[in-house]
């Protein structure tokens, strides 16, 4: 075989001094950095193999080891940079397609950090969460035009709603992207929450039959494990058509990924790639997704929520429009840095926009059209604290999902070799012996204890604005302010510049 041009992007080094040779770092490594010489018999490590996931690092009992990025680099070009080199040398040794994971990298700007809240102070007086109620409760679904009282009851029963007790809920992540261990995780944690999680595009296992009274359940393209049982399982029903890290084309789960379990979770052969086609092939107009939508009312006989997962990209408030018009009772809007177990790095680092100019957008069509009400908007891609809430929910949101955080929370250290499956986490993976390294008790906890402190900071920023209730700020954008936006950026959001 030909030498390889591209060279290590990271490399291992092994304090001889700390290191005791115990080969904790050989076991715990599933990419085949660290071996055993039986010559030396000494720990080596192979530095091409490294993905800088610093299972090794937190895991050697001495503190052996680190990883760096290497200094290796090529002459200087401002045009063609090392990693655009390395990508040429990978597809000329392969003829691939070059894929990736999670979310997109490059360094466009991000809106949520050149955006400030509101505080009170004299005529407005803020208000202490700690002694006063902040309601931060959340209800996802189509609203009606008006309430019709007849004997202090409700004429006419409102539209299926999702109660949250915290805007935040766990985006779309199927089993075989991630472990189901980490299913579980994210799932018990939704329970013990009182909000909702998604079991993405995979079906659902046997096993996350307990945790139904709180899934969001997706229909693809691929139509991947969807039958009546999955839909009478689910509190709502997500139609996927796009999403934010990979608008325009389908989903991927690489084949070795498909082991037996995922094989009859998906209903697809042990081994082979399960790729949901770009379009659904019976939706290709806005009165095609409306019959879907209806169809799906109809067989869970208008129990639950029907809403559908659109991609941030340029055209989205009409095709948001279009799709609240549809009959979607919520709106669910991926913006380009949100996560994915694999695309095509291509795709993933060229197409839609940020979320958001399209929250912004969106919010902004359909309060014109006299339409907002008929939906709830959930955004994602890229939600990474508390005060990314609260300015999403300012711009016109009425929750989030978070994917990428959620993972984080579970011990995700972002190498983005997720469509490789050999997660040392246990969190994208689907091998029974990684998958085990994740304790689902402990990545409940964890994931419940991020959005509880995320709870917390959201009732403080709210009461430091002088607001009781959540509902009160959806949309306001009065109570933000850009700094460092040009003047166009600052009509798109519709939100004033600091000082205004």
């Amino acid at each position: 075989m030909a030498i390889s041009m591209r060279t290590a992007p990271y490399r291992v080094h092994r304090d001889p001094d700390r290191c005791i040779q115990c080969q904790v770092c050989v076991r715990q490594c599933a990419n085949g950095v660290h071996r055993w010489d039986d010559e030396e018999a000494e720990v080596v490590s192979e530095d091409r193999e490294c993905v800088n996931c610093h299972r090794c690092v937190v895991y050697c009992p001495t503190g052996a080891l680190t990883i760096s990025r290497s200094p290796l680099d090529y002459a200087a070009n401002a045009n063609w940079r090392k990693p655009d080199i390395d990508q040429i040398y990978l597809q000329s040794e392969t003829g691939g397609t070059l894929l990736t994971g999670m979310g997109n990298n490059r360094p466009y700007p991000v809106y949520w950090d050149h955006l400030l809240l509101n505080a009170s102070q004299v005529t407005n007086p803020s208000i202490d969460p700690l002694r006063e109620p902040v309601e931060l409760k959340t209800l996802l679904g189509r609203k009606p035009d008006s309430l019709e009282l007849k004997k202090g009851t409700l004429a006419e029963p409102v539209p299926p709603q999702l109660e949250l007790e915290v805007p935040v809920m766990f985006s779309a992540m199927s089993f075989g992207s991630i472990s189901l261990n980490a299913q579980k995780a994210l799932a018990r944690a939704a329970i013990d929450l009182g909000i909702y999680w998604n079991c993405g595009e995979g079906g659902l296992h046997p096993e996350m039959d307990p945790y139904t009274g709180r899934v969001i359940v997706q229909v693809a393209s691929g139509r991947f494990g969807v039958n009546m049982d999955y839909l009478n399982a689910g509190a709502a029903i997500e139609i996927k058509i796009g999403q934010g890290a990979k608008p325009g084309i389908g989903g991927h789960l690489p084949g070795e990924k498909v082991g037996p379990e995922v094989s009859v979770t998906r209903m697809i052969p042990v081994g082979s790639d399960a790729i949901s086609p770009a379009p659904h092939h019976d939706i290709y107009s806005i009165e095609d997704l409306r019959q879907l939508i209806y169809s799906l009312k109809e067989a869970t006989e208008y129990r639950k929520p029907v809403g559908v997962k659109i991609a941030a990209v340029h055209n989205v408030a009409a095709i948001a429009s279009g799709s609240v018009r549809a009959g979607a009772d919520y709106l669910a809007i991926d913006g380009f840095r949100g996560g994915t177990g694999a695309a095509p790095l291509r795709i993933r680092d060229n197409v839609g926009i940020p979320i958001e100019l399209a929250l912004a957008a969106v919010d902004s069509r359909l309060r014109a059209e006299g339409i907002r009400n008929q939906v709830s908007l959930v955004v994602a891609g890229s939600i990474r604290n508390s005060a990314d809430v609260v300015k999403a929910i300012a711009l016109g949101a009425d929750a989030v999902y978070i994917g990428t955080a959620a993972l984080i929370s579970l011990g995700c250290h972002m190498c983005q070799k997720c469509y490789r499956g050999k997660c040392n986490w246990g969190i994208a993976t689907t091998d029974a012996y990684l998958s085990k390294r994740l304790n689902p008790e402990i990545g409940a906890r964890r994931a419940a204890n991020l959005i509880q402190a995320w709870k917390h900071e959201i009732k403080e920023m709210l009461g430091g604005m002088g607001i009781n209730a959540i509902e009160s700020l959806r949309g306001n954008r009065l109570a933000l302010r850009g700094v460092n936006l040009t003047s166009r950026e600052l009509d798109i959001l519709q939100v004033k510049a600091a000082g205004e």
